[in-house]
């Protein structure tokens, strides 16, 4: 298997949130989700040879309705188009680095490849497991700090698509007044933020940004609680925002929730929110989610390691890759002409060079 150092934008393959029920069985650190093995078909030149993808899912695990339901349905395209198994694995409340080593571990034990963590926290994990199976590739998602030959860092411009949330919510704000809530106060998230009010406040320099983050660090539950999302999102309605775009994961239902149950709108995160099915009781008040093609990045390192060519190095979607994006699912915002021309203005103008978005 030859290895290849990538540090480039890729074009994400795209690949649609299905999220799939099935029964959770305790496996080996954490809930195995599914547990489909076999070697599958070898690809044509003969390389591939293992039992499939393994995939470690991030706090919050699938069920979000975004970070790690956008993973599994990248997992499940490259399952079903090169007739592959795979292992997907719920995390643990309050685990450690070593829990995820383990579960690592065990996945590339087991005759998987590639191994995929779903989030930066998986950053200390991959980095000491790569170095144990030199033959396995490993991914991680959000993280580009791991430099192997055998580790894809896939990475995204997030502050890309949050400027174009921005636009939007400047666009459909009627008292000029909207808010933003972040799962955790980390560097990754207050990407969102800068690109969200850079691009609020090119619509509206005067315009109020409400601001707030759930917790301080992943493991107090900014990312895995609807309660504190909805709290959050009460907070913010009533001080006066009518449109609230979340960067919080599983969190980010209960923001959701509060802006349907207060008749205003919501910005989704990651995956095409109002296209969730367990969102759908909600959907008329999804004005749009800022995309991150985490399922692309997935099955694309997938069918790398299927053919024999690995990626591996700084793996990064942005607007022009496909990697990040706006969905406009809603046929509400379609209706608002004058914030689809704006938003496609300002993703054009992001891919020509003509603005440079914030990142903090």
């Amino acid at each position: 298997m030859v290895s290849r150092n990538i540090s480039r934008r890729t074009k994400f393959s795209q690949a649609a949130v299905t999220v799939a029920v099935v029964a959770l069985a305790a496996a080996g650190c954490g809930k195995s989700s599914t547990d489909s093995t076999g070697t599958g078909t070898p690809s044509k030149d003969g390389k591939y040879s293992a039992k499939g993808i393994g995939l470690a899912y991030d706090i919050g695990g699938k069920g979000d309705q975004s970070f790690n339901d956008a993973a599994y349905a990248g997992f499940k395209k490259a399952q079903d188009e090169f007739k592959i198994g795979g292992r997907d694995i719920e995390p643990q409340a309050g685990e450690s680095d070593a829990d995820k080593i383990q579960r690592l571990e065990t996945l590339a034990k087991a005759g998987y490849n590639p191994v995929i963590g779903v989030g930066f926290a998986y950053a200390p994990a991959v980095k000491q497991v790569a170095a144990k199976f030199p033959k396995v590739t490993f991914g991680i998602i959000d993280d580009n700090t791991i430099q192997a030959k055998n580790v894809a860092d896939m990475v995204f411009h997030e502050e890309q698509s949050s400027y174009l949330a921005g636009v939007a919510a400047a666009k459909a704000t009627k008292k000029n007044h909207i808010g933003f809530i972040g799962g955790v106060d980390i560097p990754l998230i207050h990407k969102f933020e800068a690109g969200f009010d850079q691009g609020a406040k090119s619509v509206n320099p005067k315009i109020k940004i409400e601001s707030q983050y759930l917790t301080q660090t992943p493991a107090e539950g900014g990312f895995a609680s609807p309660d504190k999302g909805e709290n959050a999102a009460n907070g913010q309605i009533d001080a006066g925002a009518d449109v609230i775009y979340h960067a919080a994961g599983l969190s980010g239902q209960g923001v959701i929730k509060s802006a349907a149950e207060h008749k205003v709108w919501a910005i989704g995160v990651d995956s095409d929110q109002y296209a969730q099915s367990a969102l759908t009781k909600y959907k008329d008040y999804i004005l749009g989610s800022a995309l991150k093609n985490v399922g692309g990045a997935v099955y694309d390192l997938a069918k790398s390691v299927y053919e024999g060519k690995p990626l591996s190095g700084d793996v990064r979607g942005d607007l022009k890759s496909g990697g990040v994006g706006f969905a406009d699912s809603n046929p509400k915002y379609k209706a608002m002409t004058a914030a689809v021309t704006a938003v496609n203005k300002a993703k054009q103008d992001i891919i020509d060079g003509k603005i440079t978005v914030n990142t903090k």
